[in-house]
């Protein structure tokens, strides 16, 4: 005969045994009860839109509290990810490039300094009134000599629209910008003011208006030479990028600082076989930069953090070097391989999926102060979110990327119910107005918050 302790155990056993597969298949159950209340939403306000019937969708929903997707709708197909690439920048930048960025390297002898350009792109750019850079040359009593054998790269991304040669967003890359690499100029014909205001000798003014201010202005595919048009009624700042060299920066540069600035093949006779004393002078905070960069969505700003992490790490600037070390270590266990091929997204090689940068992005919550995170994204109504998602300030931190035919939108998403959610958006291949989709988008995000 059972003692009353052994009914109990074999009651509690069958109970147990009953009770566990069926814990496991509620959870089951809530689980796709989730992912098909998300699958309605979405197909109300994206995937089912007549406008987007031939488009390409892929959307991830995921929940860093517990580490499971809600909802995953072509979550693994590539896409063209645009300036989502920049996440991906902005994560190495925030875990490598501490907290100022590298400006100049310098080794300094006994009656000179050698320097060394590190692809900060802050040296005299208007963004920053602050240059510790310029501050340290102009003081330095030594002679100064310039050298530069770590560039490895071209001043174009590959896969960039050469066609956009021009435009203010496509400056290029080098190892030592100077001004952004952008040529700007404002006012009108008879009074025009250009910055660098010596890279030029003369304008081309495309009408001789002298009551209207520049509207816009153009360079040559080959030669820096610049065309101003005259069309607006108020002033502005208009931009194109110049084409770039050492000596060319080198140039504008002494001419800033009255100091001349030496080249020579060797140190060996200057020196007295002293020993260099080697330094980095630093230049602006890094999370000042990438928040710009993250805002605005800056290419250059992205293309010049590759460059600089790839100096300080791997001691020459390549990006496809150190695209090759991030993908092997920080990004090795991304759900999908990626194609990377720039930090900025212009370029229609770069192909992603949505459970790629919520993986980023997770890790991004997981590795950095969230504080620190929800300064350098822009929030609703902010940056590149200006005139959308008013409604969720404070409630969405997000990226935005563009180009044509292509346009995603990844970032967290902060629930009324008080849930942290991360999300990937990508729609590739439309035909539809970005408008559309971009409305789309909130209202699918907008609905998320309202119910989770």
């Amino acid at each position: 005969m059972n003692s009353p302790a052994t009914v109990m155990i074999k009651t509690i056993t069958q109970w147990c045994c009953w009770w566990v597969p069926c814990l496991g298949c509620l959870l089951v159950l809530a689980s796709c009860s989730v992912s098909k209340r998300i699958d309605t939403i979405a197909g109300k306000t994206i995937t089912h839109k007549k406008e987007l019937e031939n488009a390409h969708i892929g959307i991830t929903v995921y929940n860093s509290a517990n580490g499971k997707y809600l909802y995953n709708s072509n979550g693994n197909k590539y896409f063209i990810p645009a300036s989502n690439t920049k996440i991906i920048t902005c994560y190495a930048a925030m875990k490598y490039l501490g907290d100022s960025l590298p400006g100049l390297s310098v080794a300094e002898f006994n009656n000179f300094i050698v320097v060394s350009p590190t692809g900060d792109p802050t040296l005299l750019h208007p963004d920053f009134a602050n240059q510790p850079v310029i501050d340290f040359l102009v003081k330095q009593p030594k002679g100064i000599f310039f050298t530069n054998n770590k560039w490895r790269e071209n001043a174009y991304g590959a896969g960039w629209s050469w066609d956009d040669y021009d435009t203010y967003y496509m400056a290029e890359r080098s190892a030592m910008p100077i001004y952004g690499n952008v040529l700007s100029a404002s006012g009108k014909a008879n009074a025009l003011q250009v910055v660098p205001n010596n890279l030029v000798t003369a304008i081309n003014n495309k009408n001789n208006d002298t009551t209207a201010f520049a509207s816009s202005i153009s360079r040559d595919f080959y030669n820096n030479q610049f065309a101003v048009q005259y069309n607006s009624a108020t002033q502005q700042i208009v931009q194109t990028p110049f084409i770039t060299s050492d000596s060319l920066a080198l140039r504008l540069l002494q001419d800033t600082l009255h100091k001349t600035f030496s080249r020579p093949g060797k140190f060996g006779a200057a020196n007295n076989n002293t020993k260099a004393n080697s330094y980095t002078v630093y230049s602006q905070p890094t999370d000042t930069m990438l928040k710009i960069m993250m805002h605005r969505s800056d290419n250059f700003y992205a293309e010049q953090s590759l460059l600089m992490l790839s100096n300080q790490h791997l001691g020459i600037m390549s990006d496809a070097a150190i695209i090759d070390t991030l993908l092997k270590s920080d990004f090795k266990a991304m759900p999908q391989n990626p194609r990377w091929v720039d930090g900025s997204g212009l370029s229609r090689y770069n192909l992603f999926t949505p459970q790629d940068f919520v993986f980023v992005l997770d890790k991004m919550k997981q590795e950095f102060n969230w504080q620190r995170i929800t300064t350098i994204f822009a929030t609703g109504g902010g940056g590149t979110l200006n005139g959308q998602y008013d409604s969720l300030q404070g409630k969405l931190y997000a990226k935005t990327g563009t180009l044509s035919n292509n346009i995603a939108l990844s970032g967290y998403l902060i629930t009324n119910k008080g849930q942290t959610l991360i999300f990937s958006i990508m729609v590739g291949n439309h035909t539809s107005s970005n408008a559309l989709i971009r409305k789309s988008m909130e209202a699918f995000l907008t609905k998320l918050v309202q119910q989770y």
